[in-house]
């Protein structure tokens, strides 16, 4: 498993205790949610490009917290892929994962933790949504809510 972290933003230091936080987030929730090793790549950028992302890819001419563009497809029937015949490499690229450390600091504060607990719930949120999990209904969503407290729980990081 890798994680690249691409910082484009400097309204939010980002040292080397952050980038381990996320690599531990990223590591736990890819051992509960698949069995094989995959390279996510993360990046860090300001409200203003992640509003560009969001209207170029969703239409939402607003900044968003965190967009996730999987490289891979998961059937919704499936909980693991894993079938290494089909790849030569050992780490296969997951996708790209883009949050906006301006909108995790505004979250942190409105809903009254920290900025290491929502960063953190923003990297499991994009984890699931590359691995095809989404949140379009009240089911899909609840489980998808389940899955990211699980995995936070398991972690130590509450609100």
């Amino acid at each position: 498993m890798s994680v690249l972290i691409d910082n484009r933003q400097d309204k939010i230091e980002v040292d080397s205790n952050m980038e381990a936080l996320v690599e531990k987030v990223v590591q736990k929730a890819l051992e509960i949610e698949v069995e094989d090793d995959y390279e996510v790549s993360i990046s860090f950028v300001d409200n203003q490009e992640i509003k560009e992302l969001n209207k170029q890819y969703r239409g939402k001419d607003i900044p968003t917290d965190v967009l996730s563009f999987p490289l891979m497809e998961f059937e919704e029937t499936e909980v693991n892929y894993n079938n290494a015949d089909e790849f030569v490499q050992e780490d296969r690229l997951l996708g790209d994962i883009v949050i906006s450390l301006e909108k995790t600091q505004e979250q942190a504060s409105d809903y009254g933790h920290s900025f290491e607990r929502e960063l953190s719930f923003l990297v499991v949120h994009g984890i699931l949504h590359l691995l095809g999990m989404d949140h379009e209904d009240e089911q899909q969503e609840k489980e998808m809510l389940q899955k990211q407290d699980n995995i936070l729980q398991l972690l130590n990081i509450t609100r």
